[in-house]
């Protein structure tokens, strides 16, 4: 399931000119991305938070350069896909992370990707609740 919800969109934030947005997840591209379907948009935020944490655990347990950018990277196309801005922006700059910027940044972008992931989380968990 991790690798189609990789695979739904071929942009990434900076291809797609998108800035951060006020909300942790963009409801007007995720209406977009389901064509207007809230059945959809509901599974689709209901799969994006359950595998937030097998993303971050990826990252974590990295052990080469390619690991971490093939964990970051399906985390970027997952963010993507439900128009979660600022925890796609993160992935994406873990992702261009390699060598020595690689061992100084790592835990900083960790850090920086599990807040994302942590606030995109509970936002998506309060769109739930209330459907």
């Amino acid at each position: 399931m991790e690798s189609d919800m990789a695979g739904m969109t071929e942009a990434t934030p900076s291809e797609a000119g998108r800035k951060p947005a006020s909300r942790p997840v963009d409801l007007v591209h995720l209406s977009r991305y389901t064509l207007g379907d809230r059945a959809l948009e509901g599974e689709v935020l209901e799969l994006f938070r359950a595998q937030a944490s097998i993303y971050l655990e990826r990252l974590e347990a990295a052990r080469s350069g390619q690991e971490w950018r093939e964990a970051a990277h399906s985390l970027k196309g997952s963010a993507v896909a439900i128009g979660a801005w600022r925890t796609a922006a993160a992935a994406e700059r873990a992702e261009a992370l390699s060598g020595e910027a690689l061992t100084q940044e790592r835990a900083g972008r960790l850090r920086e990707i599990a807040a994302a992931l942590g606030e995109a989380g509970d936002y998506i968990g309060a769109l739930l609740a209330d459907r």
